[in-house]
């Protein structure tokens, strides 16, 4: 129908609805007013079955209402759009678990990729219950494992946390930061874990006590509350390293208005991720920083390079982390 009034053949119009596919921008536009103009929309139910594509990627999370994770997902189904893809977006427990009933719900729409941003849904969870689809894992490792081969076979995205907190840990030690305290996120999180370790282990080989552990759990009021807890019950220390920026909020708020000392001149605060409420001027947040365009791109590049070999080895990108100095240290 569309073929016929535009005056070109259906391999054209299914090009035109292709972002990627190669056609003149002039055909493209008279090809989309005309099927405006009809009402046509393509099936891709239909297209699937010729393609083997879904264009649909399910995304697995632990959480949608907090700063980080409604940034990162605005971040990664804009990149996913303007790839022609759509989401299915998956909710963990609040242990990090998942029910597999909703991963069968996911195969049933055959997505052509699966992101798991719950990284305590292992890959081997989503092997079992996925069909063509190759899940994606986003880890923390203190290091890079070049070669390392998943099984069953899944794509890494390896985020190394250690290079952004070794240089807060050497910043607010060069500020005179000498008993410091590691402010936790979540028990069950294993990037929270990884982050403890680093931070431990940066201590002792700077020659430094080990930090105080305060529990947390992500969140401000935990937050607030436990670092009360820390300097009325066990005693003050001079910097506090949270495991994220919201947590860093706490603990600040804390610091300035129930305890009544100054940040950085009594305690020094440094947090993590980067959220864009890390530069409001009232927090003003020394923060280790994970790129959130670098980190959606390394994820794209995984899901099309998949795409474009479906049985390759498994695919793994890597990231780094950096400090973003402001002015919670010095």
């Amino acid at each position: 129908m569309v073929a016929a009034a535009a005056n070109v053949s259906r391999v054209a119009v299914s090009r035109a609805f292709n972002p990627h596919a190669s056609i003149k921008p002039e055909k493209r536009d008279r090809i989309l007013k005309v099927a405006q103009e009809l009402n046509y929309t393509p099936d891709m139910a239909a297209r699937s079955m010729v393609t083997g594509r879904s264009h649909l990627v399910g995304i697995i999370v632990p959480d949608v209402s907090g700063p980080w994770e409604s940034q990162e997902l605005d971040a990664m189904t804009t990149a996913l759009q303007a790839e022609g893809f759509a989401t299915l977006l998956f909710r963990t427990r609040d242990d990090f678990s998942i029910d597999e009933t909703l991963l069968t719900y996911m195969k049933g729409f055959n997505p052509d990729s699966v992101i798991a941003y719950a990284e305590n849904v292992r890959p081997a969870t989503l092997a079992r219950v996925l069909d063509r689809a190759v899940p994606i894992y986003v880890g923390y490792p203190d290091e890079a494992e070049p070669g390392s081969e998943p099984a069953p076979l899944s794509d890494r995205l390896d985020v190394l946390q250690r290079p952004g907190i070794e240089q807060a840990i050497a910043l607010m030690q060069g500020y005179g930061a000498r008993s410091f305290a590691f402010l936790a996120g979540k028990t069950s999180s294993l990037a929270t874990a990884a982050r403890g370790s680093i931070v431990r282990r940066v201590l002792a080989e700077r020659g430094l006590p080990p930090p105080i552990e305060i529990p947390g759990d992500y969140t401000y009021d935990t937050a607030y509350r436990a670092t009360l807890d820390q300097f009325r019950i066990h005693g003050p220390v001079d910097a506090i390293f949270a495991a994220n920026d919201v947590g860093a909020f706490g603990a600040i708020d804390a610091l300035r208005t129930e305890l009544g000392l100054r940040v950085p001149e009594d305690v020094k605060v440094v947090g993590f991720d980067d959220i864009h409420q890390a530069h409001w001027k009232s927090y003003n947040l020394t923060t280790v920083r994970l790129d959130l365009a670098e980190r959606t791109q390394a994820l794209l590049r995984l899901i099309l390079g998949r795409l474009r070999n479906p049985t390759a080895p498994s695919l793994v990108e890597t990231i780094s982390t950096r400090l973003v100095v402001r002015g919670t240290v010095g």
